[in-house]
C-alpha cells in the first residue's frame, strides 16, 4: 500500500515521520511552496515540528495534489477541517478508488458533517474505504519518540490492519478498530471538552475540579455517542477516554490552549489571531449543538461551552453555573 498525507502542519509532518520509518516511498502534499523547497534542502519543516529531521529521499512532497493523489492507494488527510474543503478545490484526480483516512479530528464547517460523512456524501469515498486514525496522540511527543498509542478504524479489516502495520514503529503501538462512526465523534467531543478544561483553567479552578469535570465529560460523551451510533463499544478505551485525558490536560493541546486565553479574558478573535493553530473545538461545538438538538441529547458541558463562544456570553457565569451542576 503506497501512502500519501495531505497537509503540512505539525500533525501532518509527525505521521509522514512514522511512515518514513516502515516506507521507501511517502506521498507529502502541502500548499506552501517555500517551505516545500526548505524541507527538501534542510530536511525539515520549517514551520512545524521544525527540530525533527525527515527522511527526504523516502518522501515526495509537491504542491501538486493531483500528483500526489494519483501515485497513492491510501490517503492520510491531517489539515485543519476549516481548510480542507480549499485544499481539495484544486484536484481533480478521482479518490473514490482510493482508501481515504481522516486524522483531522474535525468537524466539516459549512458542510456540519463529521470528516468521514463528508468524504462519503460529497467525494463519492465508500464507506468500506473510508477510516479514522485517532490517539491519544499528540504531534510533539511524535517528535521526541516518546512512546504513543494509535487507533486505526475502519469497517475495512485488511485496510485498517495494513495503515496500523505502516504506522507502526518503536515508539507508536497501533490497534484497530470497526467503529469509525464513535472513534471520529469521541475525537471531536475531547476538543469541546478541552476547551471547558482549558477555561476553566483560565478562571483559576484547580485540579480537583478539573477531575470532576473530565469525569462528567466522559460520562456525556457516552451518552451522545450511543445515541447517534448504537453499537457495543468500551468507552474507558484509549481511542475515547484516553484522547479526552490527553487533550483536557497536555501542555500541547491547542485546545486546551485556546480555551485557557477565553479564561483569562480574550475574545475569541484575539485567541485566535495569538495562537496562529486551529483549535477544533470552536467548529466542533457548533455542529454538536445541532446535532444533540435533533437527538434532544442533553449536553451540560457542550452546551456551556457553546454559548461562551457562540452567543458572546459571559464566561466566568457560564462557567460558575455548569461547576454547580456537576456530580
Amino acid at each position: 500500500m503506497s501512502i500519501a498525507v495531505i497537509g503540512g502542519g505539525s500533525w501532518a509532518t509527525a505521521i509522514v515521520k512514522m511512515l518514513t520509518e516502515n516506507n521507501d516511498y511517502v506521498g507529502w502534499w502541502m500548499r506552501d511552496e517555500e517551505n516545500v523547497m526548505h524541507i527538501k534542502k534542510y530536511h525539515n519543516n520549517l514551520k512545524y515540528l521544525s527540530s525533527v529531521e525527515l527522511a527526504t529521499e523516502r518522501i515526495d512532497i509537491s504542491t501538486d495534489i493531483d500528483h500526489i493523489v494519483r501515485n497513492a492507494d491510501c490517503l492520510i488527510f491531517a489539515i485543519p477541517s476549516a481548510f480542507l474543503k480549499s485544499a481539495l478545490s484544486n484536484l481533480n484526480e478521482p479518490i473514490a478508488d482510493k482508501h481515504v483516512f481522516s486524522a483531522i479530528k474535525g468537524i466539516i464547517p459549512d458542510a456540519n458533517q463529521i470528516v468521514g460523512e463528508f468524504f462519503h456524501n460529497h467525494m463519492g469515498v465508500p464507506l468500506e474505504n473510508i477510516g479514522v486514525i485517532t490517539g491519544p496522540c499528540h504531534a510533539e511527543e511524535v517528535a521526541l519518540e516518546r512512546l504513543s498509542y494509535l487507533t486505526i478504524a475502519s469497517i475495512n479489516e485488511e485496510a485498517a490492519n495494513k495503515v496500523a502495520k505502516n504506522l507502526a514503529c518503536d515508539y507508536i503501538i497501533t490497534q484497530t478498530s470497526d467503529d469509525i462512526y464513535g472513534t471520529e465523534y469521541a475525537a471531536v467531543l475531547k476538543n469541546i471538552y478541552a476547551l471547558a478544561a482549558g477555561m476553566y483553567h483560565g478562571l483559576g479552578y484547580g485540579d480537583n475540579f478539573q477531575a470532576v469535570l473530565v469525569s462528567n465529560a466522559i460520562r456525556e460523551m457516552k451518552k451522545f455517542i450511543k445515541s447517534v451510533h448504537p453499537i457495543k463499544r468500551d468507552i474507558s478505551g484509549s481511542a475515547y477516554l484516553g484522547d479526552l485525558l490527553v487533550t483536557a490536560y497536555s501542555q500541547f493541546s491547542r485546545n486546551r490552549t485556546f480555551g485557557n486565553m477565553i479564561g483569562k479574558g480574550y475574545t475569541i478573535r484575539s485567541a485566535m489571531l495569538e495562537m496562529n493553530m486551529v483549535a477544533e473545538g470552536y467548529y466542533a461545538a457548533k455542529l454538536i449543538r445541532e446535532v444533540r438538538k435533533e437527538n434532544e441529547i442533553k449536553m451540560p458541558i457542550a452546551d456551556a461551552v457553546y454559548k461562551v463562544l457562540y452567543e458572546n456570553r459571559n464566561p466566568k457565569k457560564v462557567m460558575a453555573k455548569l461547576a454547580a451542576k456537576l456530580r
